[in-house]
């Protein structure tokens, strides 16, 4: 829900519960690389983002965007961002 009309159902608590319009274009204007990004299970998250670094041998090493560690893991542990549709 990113439009004034669709956020007008939650009447003036609105405007706490869109992010800003900063933090928003800076979302929209990162770059993406759909051949790297990519989901890595987690025992405690379930999934965390992440970017692959590299693949060998069936494990792939994957640096989590949110705490900047870099894992190694199986390469069925890796789920890509934006699945191919069939």
């Amino acid at each position: 829900m990113s439009t004034d009309a669709e956020m007008a159902i939650y009447g003036k608590a609105a405007i706490y519960l869109r992010k800003p319009e900063k933090e928003r274009i800076e979302a929209q204007s990162k770059p993406f690389d759909a051949k790297t990004a990519c989901y890595v299970t987690d025992a405690k998250e379930l999934y965390l983002k992440g970017t692959i670094l590299s693949k060998e041998g069936g494990k792939v090493s994957v640096k989590v965007l949110d705490t900047d560690n870099t894992v190694t893991v199986k390469e069925d542990d890796v789920s890509p961002m934006n699945p191919q549709v069939r």
